[in-house]
């Protein structure tokens, strides 16, 4: 999800596109929301980046200067960056001494929340006074993954800003946030670019054409999303094959994938099988890869147990056991009222 986000850069035209919009707006709260795959990280990195430059421009940052340069070694004085501790080494984001040596220590794991003492440290940044003259930035992604707790020690600051610090908030999953933080916000959509540029963007990232529109589908049109399952090492062929192997039964077509990415990929084989048997056209997978249509009567509880298998898909008790039952659950669903 939000790893995936940052494979997007803010070069990408879309991405470039809406930097330089939001930079011609004013407010210091902004909510960038929208499904994974948009570019939410890379463009809040840019927004920030453009706040703290020394000789900013409509674009942006100008990328030279020492503060664009202490952002890209992830060593600048003037910018909190609030993330899950997965999320921060994942990116090159330095935790504090104290966390680091938690995790160093093997005391605990890395959060993948964003913790309330992260929370607080960044209430006392921006109090303080700006090191480089050029005010404060705070950086929150994936803004869901704050708890209520850690949410509200934002709260009153966002509600009283100190008078040189802004915010940007980057949330693929808005809808979780409270709506008193998202009252505080002004909000940005983020932009779907067209299929055109999601595939010159992803061929000069090194695709075939081929690749990159089975990938662009298999992402339901998100490109970021569409460069991480070509970078997963699966053969696209195996896309095409994957809903005949699970109304099949086959777990050895998915036997190297994860749970999460099962229930993914799951979902979407739902989703294209409930709208096709709604006469509407499938999403992620081409109409012909689609087994017989199953009864909607049992895609419906297949669905709502594949979103609550969701939630706890990154935690299983027995990863190779989760993934038969999921085959399992599909196989049965799949093949219902034949």
């Amino acid at each position: 999800m939000s790893e995936m986000d940052a494979s997007v850069d803010a070069s990408a035209p879309w991405i470039a596109a809406q930097t330089q919009s939001l930079l011609a707006q004013r407010g210091h709260a902004w909510l960038l929301q929208g499904p994974s795959g948009l570019g939410q990280y890379p463009l809040a990195l840019a927004l920030v980046q453009a706040w703290l430059c020394e000789q900013p421009t409509a674009q942006g940052g100008c990328g030279r200067c020492a503060s664009c340069h202490a952002i890209e070694v992830r060593t600048h004085a003037d910018l909190c960056v609030l993330m899950p501790e997965t999320e921060m080494l994942a990116l090159g984001w330095p935790l504090s001494e104290k966390a680091q040596a938690e995790v160093d220590d093997k005391k605990r794991k890395p959060s993948k929340e964003i913790r309330v003492d992260a929370m607080r440290d960044a209430v006392e940044f921006s109090q303080r006074t700006s090191a480089r003259g050029r005010g404060k930035a705070v950086l929150v992604f994936p803004a869901e993954r704050m708890n209520h707790i850690t949410a509200n020690a934002l709260l009153k600051t966002l509600e009283e800003p100190p008078g040189d610090v802004k915010f940007v908030l980057a949330s693929e999953a808005a809808h979780q946030l409270l709506p008193t933080i998202r009252s505080r916000c002004l909000g940005h959509s983020m932009l779907w670019p067209s299929d055109a540029a999601s595939m010159a963007w992803l061929q000069a990232q090194g695709l075939s054409s081929t690749d990159a529109q089975v990938w662009l589908r298999a992402a339901g049109g998100r490109p970021s999303d569409a460069l991480n399952l070509a970078r997963s090492g699966r053969d696209p062929r195996s896309w095409a094959h994957f809903p005949k192997a699970m109304a099949q039964g086959d777990v050895s077509a998915v036997q190297s994938w994860s749970p999460p990415e099962l229930v993914d990929a799951l979902q979407k084989l739902c989703h294209d099988l409930m709208a096709t048997a709604s006469q509407a056209s499938p999403r992620f997978f081409q109409a012909a890869d689609l087994p017989k249509p199953a009864a909607l009567s049992a895609l419906a509880p297949w669905s709502k147990a594949l979103m609550g298998t969701a939630r706890t898909a990154e935690h299983p008790f027995n990863p190779g056991l989760m993934l038969e039952s999921l085959v399992s659950q599909a196989q049965n669903a799949l093949n219902s009222g034949r």
